[in-house]
C-alpha cells in the first residue's frame, strides 16, 4: 500500500516499528525478540480492527470490564489480550480467562488467586510481576525489597508461569530520567536468573521512552499515544 493511502493508525505503527528496529540495531539486539502491544486503553473497537488490519497483533487493556466487551465482540483467535492495568483480586477469574499475559501482580494474595482460578479453568496463567522502583507517587506495584521472596513465591505455583517483570516509572518528557528504572529492573531480573528462576520478559518502555527501555533490555513495550494518538477522557 502507497504511503499516501495509508490511514493514521497504520502510518503510526510503521513509525513505532521502525523506532523498534532502530533502537534494537544500535543495542546489537534482534528487533523479532521484542514485542510491541499496543494499548487500547479507552480506544475504540473499530479503530483496534484497523490496527489489526495495519498487523498489530498484541494489545494491551487496564481495565477488565472494558477489555472484556472488546475482546468479544472483536473475537479474532489470532489476537493476544495483556492485561497492564492494576488487578485486584476479585477480578482474578476475568483476567485468567481473557488473557494470555498478565503484566500487574504486585502480591502474593493476587498471586494465589489467580493460581486458584487457572486450576479451576484447567490452564496455566502467565504473568509477570509489576515492580514499583521508586518510592513517591507509585499507587501500584511491589516494591524490589520484597520481588524475590513473591518471584520464589509464584514459582513454587503450578498454574501460574512466571516470565519476567514489568515496571512504569514516573513520567518525564526526557527517555533519559527512565533509563536508571530500566536499568534496575533489567538488575532485578539478572539477580532471580542468578538465583535460580528462569525469566524470558522485561516489560518496560511506552510511547515516549520505548528506545531508551529496549537499549536497557526491554522484551515488551507497551505503546499507546504513538499509535492512536491522544487518549480521550
Amino acid at each position: 500500500m502507497a504511503e499516501d493511502t495509508m490511514g493514521a493508525i497504520e502510518k503510526n505503527l510503521n513509525q513505532v516499528r521502525e523506532r523498534i528496529e532502530r533502537a534494537a540495531a544500535k543495542a546489537g539486539r534482534d528487533p523479532r525478540g521484542i514485542k510491541l502491544i499496543a494499548v487500547t486503553k479507552t480506544v475504540a473497537i473499530e479503530r483496534i480492527q484497523e490496527a489489526i488490519a495495519a498487523g498489530a497483533m498484541i494489545f494491551g487493556e487496564n481495565y477488565i470490564q472494558e477489555a472484556r466487551h472488546k475482546i468479544e465482540e472483536i473475537d479474532n483467535p489470532g489476537v493476544q489480550w495483556h492485561f497492564i492495568g492494576h488487578l485486584q483480586t476479585n477480578k482474578a477469574n476475568y483476567a485468567v480467562r481473557l488473557f494470555d499475559l498478565i503484566h500487574s501482580v504486585d502480591s502474593i494474595h493476587v498471586a494465589w488467586e489467580l493460581d486458584k482460578r487457572a486450576a479451576a479453568a484447567g490452564k496455566v496463567v502467565e504473568c509477570l510481576i509489576e515492580v514499583s522502583l521508586f518510592q513517591e507517587g507509585s499507587k501500584f506495584g511491589i516494591s524490589k525489597e520484597r520481588v524475590p521472596e513473591l518471584t520464589h513465591e509464584m514459582a513454587g505455583l503450578k498454574n501460574i508461569s512466571l516470565k519476567g517483570f514489568m515496571t512504569m516509572p514516573p513520567y518525564s518528557d526526557d527517555p533519559e530520567e527512565a533509563r536508571p528504572y530500566f536499568i534496575a529492573l533489567r538488575r532485578l531480573k539478572e539477580e532471580m536468573e542468578r538465583d535460580g528462576t528462569p525469566l524470558s520478559e522485561l516489560s518496560m518502555g511506552m510511547s515516549t521512552d520505548l528506545e531508551v527501555a529496549i537499549e536497557e533490555g526491554a522484551t515488551i513495550v507497551r505503546v499507546g499515544r504513538a499509535i492512536f494518538g491522544e487518549r480521550r477522557a
